[in-house]
């Protein structure tokens, strides 16, 4: 399959940095987990970046080029994809939005510049324009049960809101972007606005009743959610349907780069390897510490975590394992330590 571009305009510019910094804590881990199931965190969002798509081909060709369905995107509606090479593994992965007169790509600040060189590669000669806007934009995170309350506190119209469904909303005078999360776990908000409006936006959430929360609470989240994070859970080296996220995916869309492999797996059953939870009984194995069934190496941790829970820390991890031994309660050692395999997510995490 080929993609062609006409128009070839990639702008990749740096996303300047936001009026509210990215911390690790603000002194109370537990706390801040806490929140972020139960209550409402609020956090600063700069580590994500906004890619712009226009041109009349836009939605064809974006279409192309990742795994799930694009073409019959609605306005005002999101989806999570895959970006592939021409042998089905995993380039990065990312939200597509349908903004109306454009697209709209989210994804992590470390995968901006790979997926802007995947797509200038494959821009010839269809009307697509591509930029990176993630100077333009800063955005704030808000999660947990009464995040919508908190939003509502701090002057906020908040609609019904499917998951990956975004809105613009006024608030003081100011246009802001109001994104639901696709967490089936907790209820999540994104505010994506202009850089200069975000710290009275996020002290106004602060002021409302939400907790601020660092990076390292949401990390504990996400491992308690079984949410993979690219580059720590998803390698190059690994297959859609591995990952499990079956969300990312669309069979009936057509063809794009990478289909013909994902269509294979489909057709001729599953693939040998899943991704999965583990309870660790003993020390938290490192990332990248071999799974061993009676001797045998079977798979693999890519993430691990003491999370707080009601009754103390519970040692968790994310990784991948044979499939044939993927059983939850099967008896695993990693990293030296004695564990048990889990379905994710962590469903007990969040009662």
């Amino acid at each position: 399959m080929s993609v062609t571009a006409q128009h070839n305009s990639v702008d990749t510019s740096v996303a300047q940095p936001s009026a509210v910094e990215p911390r690790a804590d603000f002194g109370d881990v537990r706390a801040e987990f806490q929140a972020l199931v139960s209550s409402s965190g609020v956090y600063e969002r700069s580590l994500r970046a906004k890619i712009a798509l226009t041109g009349s081909d836009r939605v064809r060709w974006l279409n192309g080029m990742v795994t799930n369905n694009i073409r019959d995107l609605e306005p005002g509606r999101g989806v999570y994809a895959f970006l592939l090479n021409p042998q089905g593994h995993i380039l990065g992965d990312l939200y597509a939005y349908n903004r109306g007169e454009s697209l709209l790509v989210d994804t992590d600040q470390a995968q901006v510049e790979k997926i802007l060189a995947v797509f200038d590669k494959y821009i010839i000669m269809d009307d697509v324009e591509i930029a990176n806007i993630s100077d333009q934009w800063s955005a704030i995170g808000i999660t947990g049960l009464k995040s919508r309350e908190a939003l509502q506190a701090a002057g906020f119209g908040v609609p019904e809101l499917k998951p990956l469904q975004l809105v613009e909303i006024t608030w003081q005078q100011t246009t802001v972007t109001l994104v639901r999360g696709d967490n089936p776990q907790v209820k999540s908000f994104a505010l994506w606005l202009s850089p200069g409006d975000t710290e009275r936006v996020y002290e106004a959430l602060t002021k409302a009743g939400a907790k601020p929360v660092g990076t390292t609470a949401l990390e504990l989240l996400r491992i308690a959610a079984g949410i993979p994070r690219y580059g720590v859970d998803i390698r190059e080296r690994d297959l859609p349907q591995e990952t499990e996220q079956e969300c990312a995916l669309n069979f009936s869309k057509g063809c794009y780069v990478g289909q013909e492999i994902v269509e294979r797996i489909r057709s001729r059953g599953r693939v040998r390897r899943k991704f999965t939870g583990f309870e660790i009984a003993g020390p938290l194995p490192a990332g990248g510490s071999k799974i061993q069934v009676g001797g045998k190496e079977v798979g693999e941790i890519t993430s691990a975590a003491s999370l707080p829970a009601a009754e103390g820390e519970r040692r968790l991890a994310l990784g991948y394992i044979r499939r044939e031994v993927a059983i939850p309660g099967k008896q695993v050692e990693a990293g030296g330590s004695a564990g048990s395999v889990t379905n994710l997510p962590f469903a007990e995490m969040f009662k």
